[in-house]
């Protein structure tokens, strides 16, 4: 049996009529909610007049018409309890609008269902063990200079960004790091012309660069803008790293101009036929922002991003930070400091690539006879070529599958007219839903 006894207990004593009339209404209300479940033991009569100040006759007259009305009973040595017949209020439901969504195979979050949960409580431990004090106060708006010493090391080996623990600032993912350059910089910026609408939201005018297998066409950059954004590594969503050239137009033309790259290495570290590709931002650390996240490695729930900055645009940032952005937990800050340190991301982030690559050869080998397949040698998604677009897409969610059109990532401006659908086999629902998603693309070829 429960018991209130030692327990806080809000009870709103406000509103017309005497105070045992109130105190019983309150009473009456927490029971009917299931505030104060069935089989709940009350405090006795002394113990709960004492907390609320008023008299013990008060609160047990108020009791005794409880009982009397059925929400409470009270048995000598057994004290005051809450009825079993009472029943909770239930939950209401809504109604289905279509289909039922048994399977989402969106281009969205990595297998979460991997998370690395024993390693991460070890760090954890390790983490809240070796922290100071002061560790645990209101936090540096730039993040723990653990966690940026640790980005520091990992990111020149890993990712060949040239950084430094003073350039490096921690915030609470992608879009943070979007909306305060927001107010940094001059609109439009350029954007590649395929990719997230939400990464478009964030700016107040946006101009859109062609891609093709070989990334965005970065030779056509506009002296007269300032900005661009691209994701160098694996374009997203149609999957072609940025050709050398490429990379180093967008450098010459942010030298040029006195503009800003703003690179988004959303999943680099991904990479199935080849060694990685390394970071744009090596090239020239004074004119390329790296934007990182946690999200695609290990989990969007983490909430934790870093931007490497040119040295001009520290303080800047810092200044925005401090005012408008919610500082990332200082415990996942110094928990993902020694996932780093010890090893633990390299291994979890090993043995992703493996699964996502026997993944990836399903998704391929499934599709095969039916479409084209692009956009594979990096990443956890993938780029179906087919001109059946939007029959695909319907004859999927009839089955309850959700997939990603390719024209649903292409910027308004934007006058290519390619079709395809982009599936994740990334999703935690892919293997479960492979089988079902291959027939419902058969059925529209």
């Amino acid at each position: 049996m429960e018991s209130w006894a030692n327990l806080d207990f809000h009870l709103d004593l406000s509103g017309p009529g005497g105070l045992r009339q109130r105190l019983t209404a309150a009473l009456r209300e927490a029971v009917r909610s299931a505030r104060l479940p069935a089989g709940t033991r009350l405090p006795a009569s002394r113990s709960l007049a004492a907390d609320l100040g008023i008299a013990r006759n008060t609160v047990a007259d108020a009791y005794a018409e409880l009982v009397a009305e059925g929400w409470l009973t009270a048995r000598q040595g057994s004290g005051t309890v809450v009825a079993q017949r009472v029943a909770p209020p239930q939950p209401v439901t809504r109604a289905a609008t279509g289909p039922a969504v048994r399977f989402d195979l969106q281009v969205s979050t990595p297998d979460v269902t991997e998370f690395p949960r024993a390693e991460w409580i070890r760090s954890t431990r390790r983490a809240v063990t070796a922290a100071p004090s002061e560790a645990f106060g209101p936090g540096d708006p730039q993040g723990r200079i653990e966690l940026r010493t640790a980005l520091a090391e990992y990111l020149a080996r890993a990712r060949g960004v040239r950084a430094d623990p003073e350039r490096i600032v921690v915030c609470s993912g992608f879009g943070g790091a979007v909306q305060m350059f927001n107010r940094l910089l001059r609109p439009p910026v350029v954007v590649e012309e395929y990719g997230l609408g939400f990464h478009r939201s964030f700016w107040k005018a946006t101009v859109p660069l062609a891609v093709d297998d070989h990334g965005a066409h970065t030779e056509q950059l506009p002296d007269d803008l300032r900005a661009c954004v691209l994701t160098p590594a694996h374009q997203f969503p149609l999957g072609g790293p940025l050709h050398p050239r490429r990379r180093a137009a967008a450098v010459e033309w942010a030298r040029r101009v006195g503009g800003l790259v703003l690179e988004d290495d959303y999943d680099g570290e991904f990479r199935y036929d080849r060694q990685p590709v390394g970071a744009v931002q090596g090239l020239d650390p004074e004119h390329v922002v790296y934007l990182g996240t946690s999200s695609k490695a290990l989990s969007p729930a983490l909430r934790i991003a870093w931007m490497v900055l040119p040295d001009r645009f520290v303080d800047p940032i810092l200044e925005l930070k401090t005012d408008r952005e919610q500082h990332v937990s200082m415990l996942d800050q110094l928990t993902l400091a020694d996932f780093l340190e010890s090893g633990a991301y390299d291994s979890h982030v090993r043995r992703m690539r493996l699964k996502y690559q026997r993944r990836r050869d399903q998704l391929v080998e499934a599709v095969s006879p039916y479409v084209s397949v692009s956009g594979i040698a990096a990443g956890m998604h993938a780029v179906l070529e087919t001109p059946h677009e939007e029959e695909v897409v319907r004859t999927a969610r009839e089955r309850g599958i959700e997939v990603n059109p390719l024209s649903w990532f292409r910027h308004e401006k934007s006058d290519d007219d390619r079709s395809g659908i982009v599936v994740s086999f990334g999703a935690p629902a892919f293997p479960r839903a492979l089988q079902g998603f291959v027939e419902a693309l058969a059925a529209c070829h």
